[in-house]
């Protein structure tokens, strides 16, 4: 499981091999063995033995702000497998096998997005049916015209990035469209987001980004060599390119929220033009994201949890680079 600490207050050491959360005048024992990482959020605090423990169990401590973004972590200092995958890396990003892992990763993104639509479809009148047939439509043809450019990275970076991005505002234009009044949203937004829903969202892919570089480190291969994003002092651009075909996971999860109508709008604060994810909100979206994380599902002919999905992927990622099935 993941240990969140969010409680403005709390504190997480260790405890003769476990770790100990306290919160006032309460504690709890939680076993390293059942954990698989740690968020820790602001005003909350971690002792250095817990960190030591954490390390020794080969355990991720994350740190968030207060938008669900990773402000930092403690993981141990060892890349994954050979430093092979990591020269494969540089060496696609200055020729046209780049582009056409990047083409792989925008394609999926975009058949992800098309399937999800067509899994809220199934349950809709045959008005909205019909607008999500047209967007699906809509969206199969941008991945064509995806799957045509040609040309190195450095060249076409516009253009994919173009047709990336209009298949996302026709696909949250859509989200928006089948969400009830209340919460419908005008495009995407974040830091701040300007709705509930993209603060959900938001909340989400921070958690996301995470797990999707932990998952590039136990892989070999390396969060800071960007092919479709380009490199920059302390920016792990490889997790922008490949965090892409995951999201819909997020997408998926905040939907299902929405459509139960369990949703508290005591669950947000107003800030500066837009709103946030309060105590009590954060507590109800991480138990419920990391209950949809465990979930089994059937991938690829294997019965995985979905928080497994992530690695599996950067391991075949990885293996393709190096020519490996």
């Amino acid at each position: 499981m993941q240990l969140v600490i969010n409680s403005y207050g709390s504190y997480l050491r260790s405890d003769h091999g476990s770790f100990l959360i306290i919160n006032e005048d309460k504690k709890q024992k939680v076993s390293p063995r059942n954990i698989k990482s740690i968020l820790v959020t602001t005003g909350a605090a971690i002792s250095t033995d817990a960190i030591q423990l954490a390390l020794e169990k080969n355990i991720e401590i994350q740190f968030l702000n207060k938008y669900g973004d990773s402000i930092g972590k403690i993981w141990h200092t060892k890349l994954g497998s050979t430093t092979y995958i990591r020269r494969r890396q540089l060496e696609i990003s200055d020729n046209e096998e780049g582009t056409e892992f990047i083409q792989t990763l925008m394609a999926q993104k975009v058949q992800n997005c098309i399937d999800h639509l067509n899994d809220l479809g199934k349950k809709r009148g045959k008005e909205k049916k019909q607008y999500i047939e047209q967007v699906t439509e809509e969206l199969a043809q941008l991945k064509i015209k995806l799957n045509n450019v040609e040309g190195k990275v450095e060249n076409i970076r516009s253009k994919l990035m173009g047709y990336e991005g209009n298949a996302a505002k026709k696909y949250f234009a859509t989200l928006s469209y089948l969400l009830p009044d209340r919460y419908r949203f005008e495009g995407r937004s974040s830091r701040p987001a300007r709705d509930e829903f993209n603060c959900l969202l938001n909340y989400g892919y921070g958690v996301l980004y995470s797990r999707i570089e932990k998952a590039c480190i136990i892989a070999g291969l390396d969060p800071y060599v960007g092919i479709l994003h380009t490199d920059g002092y302390n920016k792990k651009s490889f997790v922008f390119d490949i965090i892409e075909p995951f999201r819909v996971y997020i997408d998926r999860l905040v939907m299902r929220l929405f459509a139960a109508k369990t949703v508290n709008k005591n669950y947000f604060d107003a800030i500066r033009n837009g709103v946030t994810l309060n105590e009590e909100g954060k507590k109800y979206f991480i138990q419920n994201l990391n209950e949809y994380f465990a979930q089994r599902v059937r991938y690829n002919s294997r019965d995985i949890q979905i928080m497994d999905i992530f690695q599996f992927e950067c391991h075949q990622l990885a293996n393709r680079l190096i020519g490996e099935d």
